[in-house]
């Protein structure tokens, strides 16, 4: 199989890479639909409906800013507004989902935790699009840096590079099989599942951008590691729970 992989079916060649992102919210919003029915939600349907529509915005205008801090080049053309339009990242949906939801919450004044039950299916719609992301190549950017180790991998330029997005995918498995092991193990605190899952994923990122190649860095990071930080400090409390955790 060549990457990118982009299979030619009567003709048309077909975005592999596209339908595995449309799937991703498919299968991950059914997905959340599941647990939602097989299990008991503390959460008013209508709360619950007000959440999702701030994760949504928030999600939606996060992913954008912070698609084009990865590259803040400003003009006025058309093809440029069109272009920022498409930008988008899944750390900014995640962090801009988070305070859309936290907003949310302010406004309708529910005071739960609404977390948990977005994990799993969050995880899974993340490792469908970046299966999609592996299969694009360097159409897209989630490809790593030239390297001449055992890990390197030709994405369609000729290039032996560090394959990110499939580091992600393995990574994602991992993080699903601890999570579910610290669900059923122990007794967490409503939303506590969401913020593990926050923290090393975040970390994760934070690590795995020193392998890309950023051509836009302030005193040597990028703006995914600085929001990376800010989640981080967000978090501050639960991970100084776990760090003295006994």
């Amino acid at each position: 199989m060549n990457i990118p992989f982009e299979p030619v079916f009567f003709g048309y060649k077909i975005n592999v890479h596209l339908i595995l992102e449309y799937a991703a919210f498919f299968i991950g919003f059914r997905y959340y639909i599941y647990l939602k029915k097989n299990k008991q939600d503390s959460i008013s349907s209508a709360n619950r409906l007000s959440i999702i529509i701030g994760a949504i915005f928030g999600a939606f205008f996060g992913s954008r800013i912070i698609g084009f801090l990865e590259n803040p080049v400003f003009s006025f053309t058309p093809e440029y507004i069109i272009q920022l339009l498409n930008v988008k990242t899944i750390m900014g949906g995640l962090f801009g989902g988070l305070l859309g939801v936290e907003l949310a919450k302010k406004v309708i004044k529910e005071k739960k935790s609404s977390g948990d039950l977005f994990t799993f299916p969050i995880i899974l719609g993340i490792l469908i699009g970046r299966i999609g992301c592996f299969l694009a190549g360097i159409t897209e950017f989630t490809y790593g840096k030239q390297t001449l180790s055992i890990l390197g991998m030709d994405l369609g330029d000729g290039i032996l590079r560090y394959p990110i997005a499939l580091f992600e995918v393995v990574f994602l498995i991992i993080l699903w099989g601890v999570l579910k092991r610290v669900q059923s193990g122990s007794k967490l605190e409503s939303g506590t599942l969401f913020k593990y899952f926050m923290i090393f994923y975040f970390l994760f990122r934070f690590c795995i951008e020193f392998l890309k190649p950023n051509t836009f860095l302030i005193l040597g990071l990028s703006s995914i590691q600085y929001l990376c930080i800010l989640c981080l400090v967000y978090y501050n409390k639960t991970i100084r729970s776990l760090l003295y955790a006994r």
